[in-house]
């Protein structure tokens, strides 16, 4: 249906690329064996920290899927010992091909995706949300044709779930078939009237209001417990309407698993005060947790994910506040050394006369003060694990120096002691600081930065990708709110506007302080923009960087710009303008590539 629309131009057919399976699933999967019991995949599921497993035979082949609710129900009629060959989920699982198109399996009954290779190994998984995803880059993407409204007909109408989009006024402007079932009212009795007088308990008016996107919420309709999306649509710094979209009706029965088990640990749990409530965070973080959908933030996942399967060393750069401690968690979890501990040290904080005690440890009596039986360093303590060197620029030089023989002998000595022992530990370094300038100002041994920079995960600022902001401001919001015990708050879209223009000096640091203080102090449930600090709405600070040496940043980025636009112009020439293949000479992803050609204006060459 969808090729009497496509052109058979290049153009188009990259748009065929984005819409292929292999674009949205997640790669290289841990799945579990067929014999295992559902015990062990219950195990397997919380240290992944994930929704499903995918259960494959001797071959790798998907056989089905072990959820969440199929263990709850199992566990709960006394059938944890059982394989899970004869338990896993097969009605809700399809396994696919990788170059399959989102469009032909959009209107599958399915929740889950196992995408194999032309051998039937499994290469991937894909839930419904995944594809989703894939569909709304798509609708993005056809935006610029002349018969979107007619793709966009196509894909609302063949989508298994109920989608419904609604515009600034709350008026419903499309109401698929899904929908449309489900409710009992035609999509032509629907469309044009408010949203309230149609869907039950709907909060889309108030996704419009805000401009916070909610996903995987319950909301009941008809008296029945459903898991919702809600997403703002903006455009021009201002929502104009909302998606909602209905992702499964099966709820009930979980929930009331769910409920029964409440029920048998409540009294054990004692309740928090808000001075023990804490944000989530441990060392057990996963890639998954870290939160953000843009085009830089899922690239820097799926390069995290490739260096975590190694034991390479990483150097992972970027300015204050940015994560880069998150993704070294994450990378710990997925790498070999995951059952060892994650010791981190921030070089920047420990006094230069204490760095060789604490880092490599001492024997007792090795100095006077020294404790009796000696001490532990770092490397010792992240034996068999991973040691995180936090703001390893701030390492004094002679540190440097002892490093660079540790970590070329693999062999540590603790301070005052005889016996040196092998270390088998993975290092993974951070820094908010140009090591490069640092070498050539003698300030960082060359040789060093050669041993830690194996490979390069540079973490984007905040804002150079402010489409993650109304996710993050979503989340952190609502766990500020449930620490301190206090009813959730919810930014005005107005205010979000500021949020989304405002340029984070402190990234998401400064961006979790400020909700943080705005939660606390704002009386009411919804923060306006007269709310928000005076220099958030000041459009220096908005609009432009205020400082001299901002402004000769600005200067050293236009200069980089210039030889950025050139090295483009070169490598497209000789691609024959094939935008796929200078894509992948470059070391970018194809839509980067759109973004640096009309940046640079290299429409034509």
């Amino acid at each position: 249906m969808i090729q009497d629309f496509v052109q058979s131009s290049e153009h188009e057919l990259e748009k065929e690329e984005l819409v292929k399976v292999e674009r949205w699933m997640i790669p290289n999967p841990c799945s579990i064996p067929k014999d295992k019991s559902l015990r062990e995949a219950a195990k397997m599921i919380e240290h992944l920290n994930v929704e499903c497993l995918p259960v494959v035979d001797e071959n790798k082949h998907p056989i089905g899927m072990v959820t969440l609710p199929m263990l709850l129900n199992r566990f709960i009629h006394g059938h944890a010992e059982d394989s899970v060959a004869g338990s896993c989920t097969k009605k809700n699982h399809s396994v696919i091909r990788s170059n399959v198109s989102l469009l032909d399996i959009s209107s599958m009954p399915s929740d889950h995706f196992s995408i194999v290779d032309e051998q039937g190994s499994l290469i991937g998984v894909a839930s419904r949300s995944e594809i989703l995803k894939g569909l709304s880059s798509y609708i993005q993407e056809l935006n610029q044709m002349e018969h979107t409204a007619e793709i966009l007909n196509v894909i609302l109408e063949s989508a298994y779930e109920g989608v419904a989009v609604v515009d600034e006024d709350g008026i419903l402007r499309e109401f698929n078939e899904a929908y449309s079932r489900f409710t009992g009212i035609a999509a032509k009795d629907a469309i044009g009237r408010h949203v309230q007088e149609v869907i039950d308990n709907t909060k889309l008016p108030d996704t419009v209001q805000t401009g916070m996107p909610e996903r995987g919420v319950v909301q009941y309709i008809q008296g029945q417990a459903m898991i919702v999306h809600r997403i703002p649509i903006w455009k021009n710094d201002k929502v104009v309407g909302a998606i909602g979209m209905l992702i499964f009706e099966g709820v009930t029965e979980v929930y009331r698993i769910y409920e029964r088990l409440q029920e048998n640990s409540l009294h054990k749990k004692p309740k928090q005060s808000p001075s023990q409530a804490k944000l989530k965070e441990s060392s057990s973080i996963t890639l998954d947790q870290i939160i953000g959908n843009s085009e830089s933030t899922a690239h820097i996942k799926r390069l995290a994910r490739k260096v975590a399967k190694t034991e390479a060393t990483v150097l992972i750069t970027g300015e204050s506040g940015t994560g880069k401690e998150m993704y070294a968690k994450g990378i710990h979890h997925l790498s070999p050394f995951s059952s060892g501990p994650f010791i981190s040290l921030n070089c920047g904080a420990i006094p230069e006369h204490l760095f060789e005690s604490e880092l490599f440890g001492y024997e007792e009596g090795a100095f006077t003060g020294a404790k009796k039986g000696g001490k532990p360093g770092k490397f010792e303590l992240a034996q068999h694990g991973t040691l995180f060197l936090d703001e390893i620029g701030e390492m004094p030089l002679m540190m440097q120096t002892k490093l660079l023989r540790v970590l070329q002998e693999k062999e540590v000595e603790r301070v005052g002691g005889h016996q040196p022992y092998e270390i088998e530990t993975r290092i993974i370094a951070a820094t908010n600081r140009n090591l490069n300038e640092m070498i050539e100002a003698g300030e960082f041994r060359e040789d060093l930065y050669y041993r830690i920079n194996v490979i390069e995960i540079p973490i984007s600022s905040l804002r150079e990708r402010t489409e993650d902001i109304p996710q993050l401001v979503t989340y952190y919001l609502y766990a500020i709110c449930s620490k301190y015990q206090m009813s959730v708050k919810v930014l005005a879209s107005e205010a979000m506007a500021v949020f989304l223009h405002y340029h984070w000096p402190g990234n998401i640091r400064e961006l979790v302080n400020t909700l943080e203080k705005l939660a606390i102090l704002v009386d009411g449930n919804t923060i306006n923009t007269h709310h928000l600090p005076d220099y958030m709405r000041d459009k220096k600070t908005v609009r432009q960087e205020s400082s001299d040496n901002a402004t000769l940043m600005k200067q050293a980025r236009n200069l980089g710009d210039e030889k950025e636009r050139e090295l483009i112009r070169t490598v497209l020439r000789k691609t024959g303008g094939n935008k796929s293949k200078a894509a992948e000479q470059l070391g970018i992803h194809r839509t980067t590539l759109y973004q640096k050609m009309k940046k640079y204006d290299l429409s034509e060459l």
